[in-house]
């Protein structure tokens, strides 16, 4: 039986379909959370920051994530699995990894320069992938040495407890790592979303939209946001609502989305105004305490 971020053999046992030594860049919310996920499949993980501070702030929230897992008993202990956690501030240290996912924000410049930065030390043979939720796959793989051996991989975050891995190809990923990729997925005891480049995929270009209206219907004071969220929370089985969700995502994440879409593909994806003025206010969600709800 393959073993999942939530339910590994107590061993961690390694799953041969994953690269063994696997490399995060950036240990933000998802950093940390895709730096548990592969932790949690037996994988040697090495996690990269831009300093020190970074680096033992992702130290610290992946030893949180894998400390909630054991609070859950869904695993027997956290030394096993954190033995095999690294972090770091030096890019040369991705050299031994075969898969590095880079995990920083949605900021084109940025992504590119980290891509760049990391690739210059892999090995040929090594695999680069993207956890962007929105950027051309295509754009960014133009600005790479070896664009076949890059992919996207957006996962959803909590990463822990999402089931779901967005698989995007573009245009210069070889057939054979699209392959390889679903099968990264599946020995996370995920499942894969394979789609092909193109503006917010398919799960942000959705996403984003369905989180848009509501904005809007609370700008135009339609119901509260409480009230907007049950009605698909109950009336269609979302899990969670689109405000809550983009609480959970960041509305300055959200924010900078909706503009790519808006720039790519139209104005049916132009941000409300309300959204730009909470942004403006410092009301980002969850990680400041108040979104569209009060998380303190």
């Amino acid at each position: 039986m393959t073993p999942t971020p939530d339910a590994p053999s107590p061993s961690g046992v390694f799953s041969p379909t994953l690269p063994h030594f696997v490399g995060v860049l950036g240990g933000g919310r998802m950093g940390a959370g895709i730096a548990h996920a592969f932790l949690m499949a037996g994988c040697e993980v090495l996690v990269v920051e831009r300093d020190g501070d970074a680096a033992a702030g992702a130290r610290t929230r992946v030893e949180a994530s894998v400390a909630k897992s054991v609070e859950r008993g869904l695993v027997g202990s956290a030394e096993a699995f954190l033995d095999r956690l690294s972090v770091s501030t030096d890019y040369a240290d991705f050299a031994a990894c075969a898969l590095v996912v880079e995990a920083v924000p949605e900021i084109w410049e940025l992504k590119v320069a980290s891509l760049q930065n990391v690739e210059k030390h892999l090995a040929p043979t090594a695999f680069l992938a993207s956890n962007t939720s929105s950027l051309s796959m295509s754009g960014l793989g133009a600005e790479l040495e070896r664009p076949g051996n890059f992919i996207g991989l957006h996962f959803f975050n909590p990463v822990p407890a999402s089931t779901l891995i967005e698989v995007v190809i573009a245009k210069q990923t070889s057939p054979a790592l699209v392959t390889t990729a679903k099968g990264w997925v599946e020995a996370l005891g995920k499942t894969a979303v394979v789609v092909n480049d193109a503006p917010g995929f398919a799960s942000s270009r959705l996403g984003v939209m369905l989180a848009l209206e509501a904005i809007r219907m609370v700008e135009e004071g339609v119901a509260s946001a409480e009230d907007i969220d049950n009605a698909m929370v109950l009336g269609y089985k979302h899990a969670t609502g689109p405000l809550r969700t983009t609480d959970v995502v960041g509305l300055d994440v959200r924010l900078e989305i909706a503009e790519y879409l808006a720039e790519t593909l139209g104005e049916r994806f132009a941000p409300p105004q309300l959204l730009r003025d909470k942004v403006a206010r410092g009301e980002l969600g969850r990680k400041t305490g108040k979104g569209f709800f009060n998380w303190a």
